[in-house]
C-alpha cells in the first residue's frame, strides 16, 4: 500500500510505491520542503502516522532542521547528487535520536529531493551483518581450502607410522608411534568437522521451529540434568519454514549448548537459567535481501557475559572463550542458519547474553 496521500496536484500516486519495500525510512520532499510521500518505515521511526506527517516541513522534525533545510535546497539546484549528515530527531516522550540522513537529488519537478534515514544503530547493524556474511563466506572458503590441504599429509602421517609400528619390538617405541597415531586421529576428527557443511547433503523439508527448540532443550537437559534450567516462551503463531531439520538442530544445539558450558559457575550453584523466546520479526533485511516475515529465535542465558574482546570474534573459526573448546560449534552454527538464507547475532552483558538467530519465513 502507497503512503502517498490524495493532492489536487496531477502527480502520479503510485509513483513510490517500491519504497515500501525497503527498510529504511523515505520521505519525499516538494518544492517547498514540505513532505508528499512517507514510507512505513518513517512511521516507525518518527513514531506518527503518515497522515501527520504528510504536507509537514521536513526540516521541522530534526533539531538541527537548518541543516537539512540547507541541503534541500542545494538538492532543488542540483548541486549535488546525494549528500549524507547526520541528525538529530526529537521524538515525545525520549531522548533525541541520531540519524544518518541521506539527500539525493531528484530529476526534475515537482519533487526535487528525496531524502533517505536509517538511525545510527540500525545502520550500524546492517553494516555489521555485511562484514559478517563476507566474513563468514572467506571464513568458509579458507576452512575448506586448509582442510583439504591437511587431509592428504595426514593419512599419510598416519599410514607411515602405522608401518613403523609394525616393524618395531621394543615397546617404548610404539609407544610413541600410538602418539602420533592418535594426535593424528584427533586432527582427521577436527578436520572432518571442518568440512561438515560442505560435505553433507541438505535434506529440506517443513520445519516447525518450536519441535527444534524441544528437541534441543530434552538433549540439553540430559547432560545437564541438575542445576540449568530452560525457560520456554513460545509464539505459538510461528507457521512452518522450509528447511533442513538435522542442521537447525544442530545450530540451536550449539548455540544453547556453548551457553550451557557457560553457565557452569551458575549450574554449579543451582541457579543458572537458558530462556528460548520465539517471535516473528517484520520487514527484516537479511543477507542484503528484504522479507516480509522472519523467525526470531532468541537464546538467552544470566551467565557471565562474553569478554568484550571476544564479541566480534565469536563466530571466527577456532576462536573459543573456553579452555579446552575447539572454536568451532558457533562458526557451524553460523555456517548452517546462513545456508537458510539467515543469520545469527549476539548481544552480551554481564548477566545476559543473548544470541538472536533470524531465518526467513514464508
Amino acid at each position: 500500500m502507497t503512503h502517498l496521500l490524495p493532492d489536487p496536484s496531477p502527480y502520479p500516486v503510485d509513483a513510490f510505491a517500491a519504497f515500501e519495500l525497503l527498510s529504511s525510512a523515505i520521505l519525499v520532499i516538494d518544492d517547498d520542503g514540505l513532505i508528499r510521500y512517507a514510507n512505513a518505515p518513517a512511521e516507525d521511526l518518527f513514531e506518527v502516522s503518515v497522515r501527520q506527517l504528510y504536507a509537514v516541513k521536513a526540516g521541522d522534525l530534526f533539531r538541527d532542521g537548518e541543516q537539512l533545510r540547507q541541503s534541500l535546497e542545494e538538492a532543488r539546484q542540483h548541486l549535488f547528487a546525494d549528500k549524507r549528515q547526520i541528525l538529530e530527531i526529537d521524538r515525545l516522550g525520549r531522548e533525541p535520536t541520531q540519524v544518518s540522513v541521506t539527500v539525493v537529488a531528484l530529476d526534475g519537478q515537482p519533487w526535487p529531493a528525496l531524502i533517505e534515514l536509517r538511525e545510527i544503530e540500525q545502520q550500524l547493524k546492517v553494516d555489521r551483518e555485511e562484514r559478517l556474511l563476507e566474513q563468514a563466506q572467506a571464513n568458509r572458503e579458507l576452512l575448506r581450502n586448509l582442510a583439504h590441504e591437511i587431509k592428504n599429509p595426514l593419512g599419510g602421517l598416519r599410514g607411515a607410522a602405522q608401518l613403523l609400528e609394525a616393524e618395531l619390538s621394543d615397546p617404548a617405541l610404539i609407544e610413541y608411534t600410538q602418539v602420533i597415531i592418535q594426535e593424528a586421529d584427533r586432527l582427521q576428527t577436527l578436520v572432518d568437522r571442518l568440512l561438515v557443511p560442505h560435505r553433507a547433503p541438505r535434506i529440506v523439508g517443513d520445519v516447525n521451529i518450536h519441535e527444534v527448540c524441544e528437541r534441543v532443550r530434552s538433549l540439553v537437559l540430559a547432560e545437564y540434568p541438575n542445576g540449568l534450567r530452560i525457560v520456554r516462551d513460545y509464539d505459538a503463531a510461528i507457521p512452518e519454514f522450509r528447511g533442513d531439520k538435522a542442521q537447525l538442530i544442530q545450530a540451536v544445539l550449539n548455540v544453547v549448548r556453548n551457553a550451557a558450558e557457560a553457565l557452569s559457575p551458575r549450574i554449579a550453584a543451582g541457579d543458572a537459567e537458558i530462556t528460548l523466546r520465539t517471535r516473528v520479526a517484520r520487514q527484516v533485511t537479511l543477507a542484503k535481501q528484504r522479507f516480509k516475515l522472519a523467525l526470531e529465535l532468541h537464546v538467552m542465558d544470566n551467565g557471565p557475559g562474553i569478554p568484550p574482546e571476544l564479541l566480534d570474534r565469536i563466530f571466527h573459526p577456532l576462536v573459543s572463550g573456553r579452555e579446552g573448546g575447539s572454536g568451532l560449534g558457533l562458526t557451524l552454527a553460523q555456517t548452517f542458519v546462513q545456508q537458510h538464507e539467515g543469520v545469527i547475532e549476539c548481544d552480551s552483558r554481564p548477566g545476559l547474553t543473548d544470541f538472536r538467530l533470524l531465518l526467513p519465513l514464508p
